[in-house]
């Protein structure tokens, strides 16, 4: 497992390093052994506002090698070592979570993760009211999409802590999207 540390504006030790290093062999078992997660990322920063207690913030972020899955957590503490502790908190959480939809897949018996009956539309296409000269695109993004089932996409989103995934659908081959509905289920958008 490769491990990058990165940090923005701060000192990070060596003791905080092999600290970090240790704890990721350890949350490594959870996937299967160290060679199960390709890479890991360590972000640390600190936040600059004074008003904030939690000023230090590390974010991991999991790259698996055999389901090409990627676990992203992010937290903050008081000091370096309390963030990178609640981080793999979540994180071995997460993937606990991961563990048994991954079982819960092998069980068909089990129903599916993401309802597969069609949703009425939506009726909220865009933001009312909103002048176009104030939209503004603050940050871009680029990763390589897959093809997979929109079970594993809806998996996907939850262990990126998102509210959408965009992805193409195996079954279809056309783009779709999951996403974090506000009655706690998982929708479906596909393009025709």
């Amino acid at each position: 497992m490769r491990i990058a540390i990165r940090h923005r504006h701060i000192d990070v030790p060596d003791d905080l390093r092999s600290a970090v290093e240790a704890k990721l062999a350890r949350l490594a078992r959870h996937l299967g052994g160290t060679d199960a997660i390709e890479q890991a990322d360590v972000r640390f920063t600190e936040e600059r506002n004074p008003r904030i207690a939690d000023k230090e913030v590390c974010e991991i972020t999991l790259h698996a090698t055999t389901s090409g899955l990627i676990v992203r957590a992010k937290a903050a503490a008081p000091e370096q070592l309390h963030a990178v502790d609640k981080v793999i908190e979540k994180l071995e959480h997460r993937l606990e979570k991961l563990k048994g939809r991954l079982l819960a897949r092998s069980h068909p018996r089990r129903p599916p993760s993401v309802d597969s009956a069609p949703d009425r539309p939506s009726s909220h296409g865009g933001v009312d009211g909103a002048d176009e000269d104030q939209a503004k695109i603050v940050r871009t993004k680029q990763f390589a999409i897959k093809p997979m089932t929109p079970e594993e996409a809806s998996l996907q989103m939850e262990l990126l802590g998102h509210d959408f995934f965009l992805f193409t659908n195996a079954e279809t081959d056309r783009a779709a999207v999951v996403y974090r509905r506000n009655d706690g289920y998982v929708g479906l958008i596909e393009s025709t």
